[in-house]
């Protein structure tokens, strides 16, 4: 084995090779693929790479280790195509976000830039406060007593908590999509005119148009054109939440948040909601929560990771699945704890 090749595989002998031990490769981490979209491979090797492995081998772990491990791609961006956040064009931000339920701290000074027209999505363990961040985008937290947050939300250079805010407003243009879809008990056409009615929208052909425009945004108009009188509750489970995604857009938003929309629909309806978010992405701003690290990797241009209330760190999505700058951010994409 030469010097290089010994640099790019890292076996459970390296203590016995010359010179400094090179940096361990734990399975599942995330590496470079010469391809332009996101690739997923779920198939399981074993062994050590054959002789002419290459640097983008390193995903193998030697056959002493005699652990079996997914190997997950990710694809190297294009040059330019996705911007650092600190050099995007900046949607929303925050800074010095601290949140308290009662005496309980859950989020601590976190500092964000969300690039506009991206999705940028949000990883970490149970509890660690993602959905808890999301809420504060548009001021759900509101709702919930003994809620206390301090710092800044900024909208296009606005803080959305400053006094005189017009929070339903802000809920328009910050518009928010729930893990478990919640259709209203009423027609599939009622569903998506709610919103619209309620901002004083009463001119029938105008609502028609927009009903139809938010539900081919949603893609789902073709499924559903001909029932539109029919009870949003008899669609499924991945058809309700597509109809939830379409009432959403029907107030015309800004920023679409989403927390872990695909977590309870099956494999399908899972890859149609992540169609779907890629073909928004152009239009919106888009910032979802998942639990589902090769979700992220395949749908996000951007990914933070919290862990216990902290944002540890946030960048291009290729990055922090190949090359995090925290050791904390590597232990969780790595598998050793989560």
């Amino acid at each position: 084995m030469t010097q290089e090749q010994t640099n790019e595989v890292t076996t459970n002998d390296n203590a016995s090779l010359a010179g400094s031990a090179p940096r361990t490769v734990l399975p599942g981490r995330l590496t470079p693929a010469n391809s332009d979209n996101i690739a997923l491979d779920d198939t399981r090797r074993n062994g050590a790479p054959e002789n002419g492995a290459t640097q983008n081998s390193n995903e193998f772990m030697a056959a002493s280790s005699g652990i079996s491990a997914p190997r997950i791609q990710v694809a190297a961006a294009p040059a330019n195509t996705v911007a650092a956040p600190s050099e995007a064009t900046i949607k929303m931000g925050t800074r010095n976000l601290d949140l308290h339920y009662g005496p309980k701290q859950a989020l601590k000074k976190i500092d964000t830039d969300l690039p506009q027209g991206s999705i940028t999505a949000l990883i970490g363990p149970s509890g660690c406060g993602k959905s808890t961040f999301l809420r504060c985008l548009n001021r759900m937290n509101d709702l919930i007593e003994g809620c206390k947050i301090t710092g800044e939300v900024m909208l296009d250079g606005e803080n959305v908590y400053s006094r005189g805010v017009d929070v339903v407003n802000l809920r328009q243009r910050v518009g928010m999509v729930f893990q478990k879809p919640n259709p209203f008990p009423m027609s599939i056409f009622d569903n998506i005119a709610y919103g619209p009615r309620l901002r004083g929208l009463k001119n029938k052909q105008q609502l028609t148009q927009l009903v139809e425009e938010s539900l081919r945004g949603a893609a789902l108009w073709e499924e559903v054109k001909d029932d539109m009188k029919k009870s949003a509750l008899s669609l499924s489970g991945g058809q309700q939440q597509r109809l939830c995604i379409a009432r959403a857009l029907a107030t015309k938003p800004e920023v679409v948040l989403m927390d872990e929309p695909a977590s309870a629909l099956d494999p399908i309806s899972t890859l149609k909601i992540e169609e779907l978010m890629r073909e928004l992405r152009d239009q919106y701003t888009i910032v979802i929560v998942t639990h589902n690290m090769q979700q992220a990797a395949r749908v996000s241009d951007y990914t933070g990771f919290f862990l216990m209330g902290e944002l540890v760190e946030l960048d291009v999505t290729s990055k922090i699945f190949t090359d995090p700058t925290d050791q904390r951010t590597e232990d969780y994409i790595t598998g050793r704890f989560g």
